[in-house]
């Protein structure tokens, strides 16, 4: 049981799960009262070389005045951290509040529970403090402290501490690689014969890149040794030749394992050694096998895995691939079975796979593990497959098999390098995959089939990484609201179908529609080079089947050249030369071959021969990806992957298509792919504006939120609503500011809204207009008729008072009455396009800019596109240039074009507002009215809420359990 220390309540939200340098796990939670007995345990087993560097001195036992100094704490002035694997410390962190002077501090009375300082409560507190490690001697190199600085960093920034000291020995450089390695602005020092190190803690680009770069070599690490283990036991192995757990056995056998293999079942006989006729090494027990395991495959029913698990984490196995069904997909008792689960494994350190799950499999000479439930091991390639469904990924490796997968002895053009089939992913997901698969040698080319996106701002991160270095294609099932596998725990998100796929382009990743337009996409991708543009030239000895190519180059959106029809008398010869042609022509970037059969010979072999040679040997220009459309030669796709005994390695390999569209759809994504990729070498920029109040804001935003977190009294006069803007739990407060307040935040990042003055009544609109100025316009604010102009609810170019009067009885008399429409006066603006900007938080994604045209059309079709924050120069322009509606902005038939430069500006200034102020949850902008010469925002509100979490900015950890 975990007590609070002193008056402050247990920070249950510091808990984290993390990965270490080694591909381990362990918690981090805050040190309480009750880990008396666990820190003595722990400080035992400290080397006395490791005390002298904590304390300056022998120090061999703590005292009890040392255990209770070191097990109470505040929380907020004093904090300590621990590192666990299974029940015991390994590592602990602390920090102590000092003043100027190097004294004890504390906070002032102004504090609140959380240890933030209450607007107006006096001094601000002491914001240094002095931090100090033991790590364990048999747990030190493996990241422990780099880790817990991270943690007890984030938890120092909470409680309004901006800087650390520390003081090391000069002999004590694995400390002291541990600070100056963490990207931190510092300051050193040296006197007494002790190191001092002072940093700030405020996050820097470099912090964040070491933090990430060792996220990321972590958790490829706890991947690697899930898939390269030396040594595998099967738990749940039967006696008779059926059954999951004496498959997978078979399967590991005959895909030629290089390490060892163990057979476990407490059923198995006492006097059993070996299981017959596989020849391995029968177990009761894991305890009984007297060699380390690298990794478990469990096929127990979910009732006894408990027991297993806790016998692998006592045996030292790594991780855990869980076959076993029933759990969060069977419902609520399943949810809190996978809960435990998870729980249990970390304990030990142990990675997880599964449960529910399909196996996993690495094709590398050196390892040859198929722990799957796939009867054979796929020839090696250079695809990395993950997929969240058994099926799928049966469906996926047959599929790719089938298209030509090689000779054992060869890499086939669709052969896999891993594959991982993850079931309800409870611990390891696409996230984890997208870490190893990134800096992989033998993966060019990362397929996912994805059901949800448990961290869609990771994810994101992460694959527009790797997408920098190879290309990553997913394909998203379950793509309803609501209709994820019920054995996903994922958070709650709210954006639409359409906004994913625009935020994973904007990260680089190609998401197709279906599981072939997967595998056709990678096969190519695998095989061939990228294109350089989108000309594509065309041959074949169809006239038909080159129109239909044609055709589907256009609909793609690429620039196909007039097909070359070589007429059906063409032999493989007319194939060779004319290929060869192209492939040396400058004017185009890609080729697409066309084949029918021949009436009474066939010549799939002696075709295949052709069109390898002559890519081969392209000539000196930059290499062309070639694509073979085939109608009926079922072998011409076997022979042009190359399965032929002939082949040598080093063979180019060309991929094959039964259809035009599906070959033309995965060269134009490889196209779209190849842009994003030459964009992304030169990043676009967040640019600064001179005249951005970034301080202004801010306090503005304390000032109107302090109704809702405790801080003091808003003097603005907006209202606190019951629900949180974005923030995912609909019982936060919020506050929804007034059109003022709206109006002087915007006002701070540049963006004027044009005035709208209440009309009551006729006598006061018409004020109103003479105050502002003829011609205006009136217009309801109810939120029933807000922006309907399908409803007539606005009257423009009202130009006198009598046309005022009489728009202003027109409404009252057809809509209601004055007080139920809250009419205003507005001056009226520039005739030109009408927009809409928007910009919310999502939950899981975090900041999302959205920019569409106005109206029913766009509501209709779902014509918006999104960006996730922070949006740089190049975004903007791509974002108002992705709407199918763009035309109607650069003088579509006839009209003028607008001026998109402001455009671009205002969508710069909005992203910079919700990047810089996470508080601002919601913006809407509607109507923007974009003129040939400037713009006009002409309706404005805005949405207030306590800040989110940022979890791509704190310190690393495993998704909660």
């Amino acid at each position: 049981m975990r007590t609070p220390s002193d008056h402050h309540s247990y920070p249950a939200h510091w808990e984290a799960d993390v990965v270490l340098r080694d591909g381990g796990t362990a918690q981090i939670r805050p040190i309480t009262p009750d880990d008396a007995q666990r820190l003595v345990s722990f400080y035992e087993r400290v080397s006395d070389e490791s005390k002298y560097y904590r304390f300056f001195a022998p120090y061999p036992r703590l005292s009890d005045r040392d255990v209770h100094r070191f097990t109470h704490h505040d929380y907020v002035d004093r904090v300590g951290l621990a590192a666990i694997v299974g029940d015991e410390f390994i590592a602990t962190v602390r920090y102590d509040r000092i003043d100027s002077r190097g004294l004890p501090a504390r906070s002032p009375s102004g504090a609140a529970p959380d240890g933030r300082l209450a607007a107006g409560s006096g001094p601000a507190p002491a914001d240094e403090a002095e931090v100090a490690f033991l790590v364990q001697d048999a747990h030190q190199g493996r990241g422990v402290a780099s880790a817990l600085l991270e943690h007890i960093a984030a938890v120092a920034r909470e409680r309004a501490i901006r800087r650390f000291a520390a003081e090391v020995l000069p002999a004590n450089t694995k400390m002291i690689k541990v600070f100056t390695d963490a990207g931190y602005t510092q300051k050193r020092s040296f006197e007494d014969g002790v190191v001092r190190l002072e940093f700030d803690l405020e996050p820097t680009d470099r912090s964040l890149a070491v933090m990430r770069a060792r996220e990321q070599r972590a958790e490829a690490r706890s991947v690697q040794r899930l898939l390269a283990p030396g040594s595998v036991a099967v738990i749940g192995t039967s006696r008779s030749s059926g059954g999951v757990g004496r498959t997978v056995l078979r399967n590991l056998l005959d895909g030629g394992f290089t390490g060892r293999v163990h057979a476990v079942n407490h059923a198995f006989p006492a006097d059993l050694t070996r299981l017959e006729p596989e020849g391995v090494p029968a177990h009761r027990s894991l305890r009984a096998i007297e060699e380390p395991v690298d990794l478990a495959v469990v096929a127990v029913p979910a009732e006894r895995v408990p027991d297993v698990v806790a016998a692998c984490g006592d045996h030292g196995v790594q991780g855990l691939v869980v076959l076993s069904a029933g759990y969060a997909e069977s419902g609520r008792e399943g949810r809190d079975r996978q809960r435990d689960l998870v729980r249990q494994a970390r304990t030990y350190g142990m990675r997880v796979i599964g449960p529910n799950a399909f196996g996993v499999i690495n094709t590398a000479e050196g390892v040859r593990l198929n722990a799957s439930l796939s009867p054979q091991l796929p020839n090696p390639g250079r695809l990395g497959l993950f997929t969240q469904s058994g099926a799928i990924g049966i469906a996926l490796l047959s599929g790719l098999h089938r298209r030509g997968a090689g000779l054992a002895s060869l890499a086939g053009i669709a052969g896999i390098s891993t594959f991982v089939s993850a079931g309800n992913r409870a611990d390891v997901s696409g996230n984890d995959l997208l870490q190893y698969w990134y800096d992989d040698p033998q993966t060019d080319v990362v397929l996912m089939y994805l059901e949800s996106i448990g961290n869609p701002r990771k994810f994101t991160r992460l694959a527009k990484r790797t997408a920098a270095v190879k290309p990553v294609v997913v394909v998203k099932g379950a793509r309803h609201t609501g209709s994820a596998p019920t054995g996903h725990a994922v958070p709650t998100t709210r954006i639409p179908d359409a906004t994913v796929s625009d935020l994973l382009r904007q990260a680089g990743v190609i998401r197709v529609d279906t599981v072939t337009e997967l595998a056709d996409t990678g096969v190519l991708l695998a095989s061939q080079p990228l294109p350089a543009g989108p000309r594509v030239a065309i041959l074949g000895n169809s006239e038909s089947l080159g129109l239909i190519t044609y055709d589907a180059c256009l609909t793609e959106g690429l620039r196909p050249l007039p097909p070359r029809d070589l007429t059906t008398a063409a032999t493989p010869e007319d194939f060779r030369r004319a290929l060869t042609e192209a492939l040396a022509d400058d004017s185009c970037d890609a080729v697409v071959v066309t084949a029918i059969p021949w009436v009474g010979d066939s010549r799939a072999d002696a075709l295949a021969t052709a069109v390898r040679e002559a890519a081969q040997t392209s000539g000196p220009g930059p290499d062309k990806p070639v694509a073979v459309v085939h109608l009926e030669i079922q072998e011409l796709a076997a022979a042009l992957a190359g399965t032929g005994e002939e082949s040598a390695p080093g063979t180019r390999r060309i991929p094959a298509y039964p259809a035009a569209e599906r070959a033309v759809r995965a060269l134009a994504e490889a196209v779209r792919y190849t842009r994003w990729r030459q964009e992304a070498a030169e990043p676009g920029r967040v640019p600064e504006y001179d005249d951005i109040d970034e301080a202004g804001a801010a306090a503005d935003i304390q000032v109107l939120l302090a109704p809702v977190d405790g801080t003091g009294d808003g003097t603005g006069d907006g209202t606190v609503a019951g629900t949180g803007g974005g923030t995912g739990d609909d019982a936060d407060p919020g506050v929804e500011l007034s059109a003022a307040d709206t109006q002087r935040l915007l006002a701070r990042y540049g963006v004027s809204v044009l005035p709208a003055l209440s009309a009551p009544d006729p006598d006061t609109a018409v004020r109103a207009a003479e105050r502002l100025g003829f011609p205006v316009a009136l217009k309801p604010t109810a939120s029933h008729l807000r922006h309907r102009t399908d409803l007539g609810g606005v009257r423009l170019e009202l130009g006198s008072e009598a046309e005022l009067r009489r728009a202003y009885a027109e409404l009252t008399g057809h809509l209601g009455r004055p007080e139920e429409l809250g009419l205003v006066v507005q001056r009226m603006a520039p005739r030109g396009v009408d927009t809409v900007v928007r910009a919310a938080i999502d939950p899981a994604a975090g900041a999302v800019l959205s920019f569409g045209l106005a109206g029913a059309p766009s509501e209709l079709l779902g014509d918006t596109a999104h960006r996730l924050v922070p949006v740089t120069g190049r975004d903007a322009a791509e974002l108002i240039r992705s709407v199918r509606t763009a035309p109607l902005l650069f003088g579509w038939r006839g009209s003028k074009p607008v001026d998109t430069a402001a455009l671009e500006e205002l969508l710069l200034r909005v992203s910079r507002l919700v990047d810089d102020h996470p508080e601002v949850v919601a913006v809407d902008l509607e109507p923007v009215v974009v003129a040939q010469h400037g713009l006009s925002v002409l309706g404005a509100s805005a949405r207030l809420a306590p800040p989110p979490p940022r979890t791509d900015l704190g310190p690393r950890h495993m998704p909660a359990y």
